[in-house]
């Protein structure tokens, strides 16, 4: 009699095993029907190139409030002042981003940084998540120009 009544943690044991396998087969079959459906799309190179060689290189013009064709000036990206150092914005993100330390280093207003803390970290640390990740992309490219004195919540 003992060995065939089911005791609740075993119940719920086997229901987590039970969504534990359902969760594996669904992700194996989103996998192989994506792979279906990606390999049956070829791209022909040789078209590709021919398309290319073909094409004229037309220069970028745009019009300003008169209406008249004005050039874009050719220049470098703009470098970050000398006092915000895109590794340091990036490792404070990394260490202290959901106390929003991160923005208060990069100039945003007091409100800013401080919605991180209301906000638990900033809804539950997804946005210092990506923070950190902007960030990081921006101290590659060594441009955080546009995310210095940035007044939004979300920098990006």
């Amino acid at each position: 009699m003992l060995g065939l009544q089911l005791k609740s943690k075993d119940i719920i044991k086997s229901k987590s095993m039970r969504t534990l396998a359902i969760l594996i087969g669904l992700l194996f079959i989103t996998t192989v029907g994506v792979q279906a459906s990606v390999n049956q799309y070829k791209v022909d190179e040789a078209a590709v190139e021919a398309l290319f060689a073909g094409a004229t290189e037309v220069p970028f013009t745009f019009f300003d409030e008169s209406g008249s064709p004005a050039t874009l000036p050719m220049t470098a990206p703009a470098v970050v002042s000398a006092d915000k150092n895109p590794w340091v914005a990036f490792a404070l993100a990394f260490v202290v981003g959901p106390l929003g330390i991160h923005r208060a280093y990069l100039g945003t207003k007091t409100l800013t940084w401080v919605g991180y803390i209301l906000t638990c970290g900033g809804i539950f640390g997804i946005v210092p998540f990506v923070d950190w990740i902007v960030l990081l992309v921006g101290a590659i490219e060594e441009d955080i120009s546009q995310y210095v004195d940035n007044p939004k919540f979300f920098m990006w």
